[in-house]
Formats: structure tokens, sequence, C-alpha cells
């Protein structure tokens, strides 16, 4: 019996430390999460969206829900998701990149204080964020950016009633909570950049400027197309703040609908889970046709000479 017991216990510890096995079972845990819940929920999406769902039964009815996309309020809200992505594209990607550099230099002073308060607005709730932002940007004359509008003489503006003010606060929200994140993303780039190529640039008697496009840009590339990657998901996939915005109304002529607002639209407002399921594959496919036409673009597929 004991010998038994010793042959199992020798066994398992043999198992344990196989360099065969070890490497699956820690790779396990990210698998079965993979699987729970994104592959699984993925499958069940895909096979919704040619369903229609209805309390208690479900029915097969082909092709139908993706052809009810072809409408003018799933128009407006890829309308407004691409036009918002391409907009905090060109503010989260420069605006950020410019402060890291000043971030990063020695003559900068008190830089670790500027570098947490400019942190400090992604730990803010989204929803917290929202509801300041629309007392913000409100139609009264009382409101922070009308009153600043007041002093340059200018008439107060209905922010939220125009489709280009609205999307300026969407813009002002967005990078006022991510410009501080992706700061980070490229101060970490930056301080791996070795100093002999700054020296050897000063000494061929290169410029500031210059410098900055020559070498800090190119050696920045792997970060920025991370950045760029996750600002376009992120822009896809903007919700909360729009729906904050609006306080959870439909926003007038749908300036402010989103592709994922109208997911939660026709999903859980109008019970039409079927449609809202084909409305998320799209999103899917759109983003990752998006995706991969811009790593393309940046070379990240091309095999290093």
């Amino acid at each position: 019996m004991e010998r038994e017991i010793v042959h199992t216990t020798k066994r398992r510890y043999q198992l344990g430390n196989s360099q065969k096995i070890a490497p699956y079972v820690f790779v396990l845990p990210f698998i079965l999460s993979f699987l729970i819940f994104f592959a699984y929920p993925l499958v069940n999406a895909v096979i919704m969206s040619f369903q229609e769902v209805l309390p208690g039964e479900t029915s097969f009815v082909g092709l139908d829900n993706y052809e009810k996309l072809w409408n003018e309020n799933f128009g407006a809200a890829l309308f407004n998701s691409t036009r918002y992505t391409l907009w905090t594209l060109l503010l989260l990607i420069p605006v950020p990149m410019v402060l890291a550099v000043f971030l990063n230099s020695k003559k900068m002073v008190a830089s670790n204080f500027f570098r947490s308060t400019i942190f400090i607005p992604a730990l803010t709730s989204v929803v917290v964020a929202g509801v300041i932002f629309r007392l913000i940007f409100g139609e009264l004359d009382g409101a922070l950016m009308n009153t600043i509008l007041h002093l340059f003489g200018l008439e107060s503006k209905q922010w939220l009633y125009s489709s280009n003010l609205a999307m300026f606060a969407l813009l002002v929200l967005a990078g006022w909570r991510w410009i501080g994140i992706n700061v980070l993303y490229f101060l970490s780039a930056l301080q791996s950049i070795p100093g002999e190529l700054y020296e050897a640039a000063e000494i061929d008697g290169a410029g500031k400027m210059r410098k900055f496009m020559r070498i800090t840009v190119p050696l920045l590339k792997p970060i920025t197309v991370y950045v760029v990657t996750i600002t376009i998901y992120g822009g896809y996939a903007m919700f909360t703040e729009s729906y904050m915005l609006w306080a959870g109304k439909p926003s007038p002529q749908n300036i402010g609908l989103t592709m994922v607002g109208y997911i939660y639209q026709q999903g859980f407002q109008y019970f039409d889970l079927g449609f809202g399921a084909a409305i998320g594959i799209t999103l899917l496919a759109i983003t990752l046709v998006v995706s991969l036409v811009q790593l393309t673009l940046t070379g990240l597929f091309k095999k290093e000479e």
C-alpha cells in the first residue's frame, strides 16, 4: 500500500514537472477564459443573428436581420462611430506623443507632478464624467462652455443639439479621459530609446525638430501602431459617453447614436435580440477590416529585411 502511494505521488510529481505538460498547465486558465467569455458568446451571437428571438422561443429567419440593416438609423450610427473614430485618431495620437516628449525631457520642471495629474481623469468613472460634461455643455446661459463664449462676446450655443457641436463635446470628453493613458504608453517607449542616438544627431548638427522627426517618431512606431489599434477599437466601441451626454434619451436626429448604442437600442430597448446580434456581428466585421487595413498600411505584416 505504501509503495503504491509513493509510486502515485512520484508519478504526479513527474507530471507536474514535465517540460511537455507544464506549458499547457500554465496556458490552461487563458484558454478556458477565452473559450467561456469570448468564443462561446461569439458563436452564440452569430447563431442569434440568424434568428428571431422571442420570450420562450426562437426561430431561424435566415438573412432577414441583416437585410434590416439597410436603414437610416444604421447609416447614422455607422457614420457617427466612424467620424468619431477618425477624430479621436487625430486627437489621441499626436497630442499624447508631443506631451510625452515634453514630460520625458530633463529640462521639464515638475515632470512627475504633471504625469500624475494628466493620468487622474483615467481613474474617473465614465458615468460620472458624462454627467459632469453634460452640465458643462448645457444649453443654458449659465453652463460653463456658454459662460466662456460670453467672455469673448459670443452667443450661447445648444451644444448637444447640433451634429458638429455634439461631436466637439464628445471629443473633449475623449481627450480629457484618454490622453493621459496614451501619454504613459509613449513615455514608456521614449525611455527605451538610447540617448546616444540623440547625442550623435546633435554632433551632426540636427535640431530638435529634426531629431524628433528622424529619431523619435520612427522608433515610436511599434507603440504608435498599438495606440492606433486600441483607439480604433475604442472609437467604434464608444457607448457610455454618448449615452450619458444625452442622459439615456435619444439624441436629436440621431446625432449621438453610435453602433454600440444602436445595438443597445434594438436589443434591450426594443427587445429585438436577433437584430441586435446582427448589428454586433457587422460591427465586429467592420472593426476587424479597418484594423487589418491599418496594420497592413503601417507595415506590421511585412517581413523585415
